[in-house]
């Protein structure tokens, strides 16, 4: 089990161990990289890190606050201190936070810009201090439908993802010299995974299996987007059902 000199991916944002944030992380793993598990509940990234462990791969949790400057800062550095250094970091945050102009808490409305457009911007320094100084690195932000339209009630979600975009696309014009790619993710439609299964049963069995994003696939396009070469990279993927209505 030891990382001897592994790269390292950072994954921030694992919650439910059917998700997109545990599918990247074992995905990685599987490909040689120690990863490091990041987000707010210790118990469950631990049960993941395990199940990962479990595989003969390596992996850890490290608890974290994406909307912490001081949490976000020592993941990076501890990431980049183990093996052969920090060489992906995958920013996974961002619930789905609903409202209208009529009912909208400002409080939600600004938790997701937190999670979001200043937790994105606090994730994208941390991880290009490190990698500028390898002269390498992958950057990746899980989006959303809502990042390129907005409509009621999803009123602090599209904002907020419409932000995060923003913070990926200056990133990338700034780093891609420096040798680190960035990509944003657009992730089109609903997906086959814990959050949805419990949250809204009805409507995973209305898409059946050929309608909802498999985890483990959306997983194989984030590895894709780390292995372009640097002469063909891409900054927007879109990724969606192929039954989906666009």
């Amino acid at each position: 089990m030891s990382i001897e000199d592994k790269s390292v991916a950072v994954v921030l944002g694992v919650g439910a161990s059917r998700g997109v944030g545990a599918a990247v992380a074992r995905r990685f793993a599987g490909e040689g990289f120690h990863v490091v598990l990041a987000g707010r509940t210790e118990g469950g990234l631990d049960a993941i890190r395990d199940e990962i462990r479990d595989a003969g791969v390596t992996a850890e949790s490290f608890v974290t606050d994406a909307t912490n400057a001081g949490d976000v800062e020592r993941l990076m550095a501890h990431a980049d201190s183990l093996g052969g250094g920090l060489r992906v970091a995958v920013y996974n945050v961002g619930n789905n936070r609903r409202g209208t102009l009529d009912d909208l808490d400002m409080a939600v409305f600004e938790k997701a810009w937190r999670e979001n457009a200043f937790g994105g911007a606090l994730f994208a320094k941390a991880a290009a201090w490190h990698m500028r100084a390898r002269g390498q690195g992958t950057m990746i932000f899980t989006g959303a439908t809502a990042s390129l339209r907005a409509r009621p009630p999803f009123l602090p979600f599209a904002s907020a993802k419409a932000a995060l975009r923003a913070v990926a696309q200056a990133a990338a014009r700034e780093l891609g010299p420096d040798g680190i790619h960035v990509s944003h993710v657009v992730v089109d439609g609903g997906i086959a995974g814990d959050k949805l299964f419990r949250a809204f049963p009805d409507r995973a069995k209305r898409a059946g299996e050929d309608g909802l994003l498999d985890p483990d696939a959306i997983a194989d396009a984030y590895w894709a987007l780390h292995v372009q070469h640097r002469s063909a990279w891409t900054f927007e993927l879109d990724l969606r059902p192929y039954g989906e209505s666009w």
